[in-house]
């Protein structure tokens, strides 16, 4: 049996043992997600020739044809169980008198915690940037120091539009992958008035960039949308210590935990130099103890410094990006991301 009938045997066997939705969206990650089987094998022909691409990626096209085709069975499968186990238990009293129509609507989770971090860094003099979220190469990876062959810019991570009529098609739009973009188009436009003012000294860059972002993925932790919120902190003299300092006066306000501690823990990102991953642990609650990720962070590159229309060795500064899905997530206690998008109002009207 070929590797390819062996996963499409997986799959089936993976997809029947579900029982809910959940478990099967849970399954179809493991071969359909970004880091799935299938997935895994198409990133793997990067090093075939042409001819054995085409033989391959035939084969493989086949399978994951028949996978998404199990997939889509088995959803219909379990949602007739569910429709008929529901079907068995309810039954409708008409004697039930009415119920009155809510009294109104709410912010909700994801947008409570946007304004949270929005005022906290209002207070320390953030600015906030909004932008389009149909972005180009050049503000979504290119100015933000991505090299051409990153996997970012992939079909596997990326959502390309198709240009309108009269654009050039060499580099097709897409849905924006982060906010980071925000930095640079409010740091030109910040770079242009400046420059325009004949002020001597730059005043300082300071802004977040919260918004919606979109990559391909889905399961418990993932979502094809999702939040974002990106800052910005460019000056003369601005050093790792304020970003240590900055951040962790955050996440101890966002929390309101004076025990929370912080770790930073170097990484790498094309858009910093030097990196950090930026850890939190609490010191109380069911997740004591235990380091959880919750930000990306660094130095500002140099090459991205000058695509901001600065001198490098004259300003410096650091750059850091966070989910507000996860932050969400850590606040409230809720462990499935997908609950924020489903739309079910007892879930969102614990909120309100």
């Amino acid at each position: 049996m070929s590797d390819l009938e062996a996963i499409v045997d997986s799959a089936t066997a993976a997809f029947a043992a579900c029982s809910t939705p959940a478990d099967l969206e849970n399954a179809k990650a493991l071969y359909l997600g970004k880091s799935g089987r299938i997935t895994e094998l198409m990133k793997g022909m990067a090093a075939l020739s042409i001819d054995e691409k085409k033989q391959l990626g035939a084969q493989i096209n086949v399978a994951k044809q028949a996978v998404e085709a199990l997939l889509n069975q088995r959803r219909e499968a379990l949602l007739d169980a569910a429709m008929n186990a529901q079907l068995a238990t309810e039954a409708l009293d008409v004697s039930l008198p009415g119920r009155a129509a809510r009294a109104g609507g709410g912010l909700h989770p994801v947008m409570l915690t946007q304004e949270r971090i929005e005022g906290i860094f209002g207070s320390m003099g953030f600015d906030v940037a909004d932008g389009p979220e149909i972005e180009n190469d050049w503000f979504n990876f290119t100015a933000l120091n991505t090299p051409e062959d990153h996997p970012a810019r992939s079909m596997h991570d990326t959502f390309y539009v198709d240009p309108l009529d009269g654009q050039p098609t060499d580099t097709p739009p897409l849905l924006r992958t982060h906010t980071s973009p925000m930095q640079i188009r409010h740091a030109t436009a910040h770079v242009k008035a400046w420059k325009a003012s004949g002020q001597a000294v730059m005043p300082e860059i300071r802004v977040i960039a919260p918004g919606r972002t979109y990559r391909v993925d889905s399961d418990a932790t993932h979502s094809p949308m999702f939040h974002q919120c990106e800052g910005l902190w460019i000056g003369a003299n601005v050093s790792f210590k304020d970003l240590k300092v900055v951040f962790t006066d955050f996440c101890k306000t966002f929390f309101e935990s004076d025990d929370l501690v912080l770790r930073f823990r170097p990484s790498f990102f094309p858009f910093t130099e030097p990196s950090a991953e930026i850890d939190i642990q609490f010191a109380h609650g069911p997740l004591a103890g235990r380091w959880l990720e919750v930000a990306g962070s660094g130095q500002v590159h140099p090459n991205v410094v000058r695509n901001m229309g600065l001198d490098p060795e004259a300003y410096i500064g650091f750059a850091f990006g966070m989910g507000m899905d996860r932050l969400t997530m850590l606040r409230y206690g809720v462990n499935d991301l997908r609950l924020f998008f489903d739309g079910d109002l007892r879930f969102l009207s614990q909120f309100q």
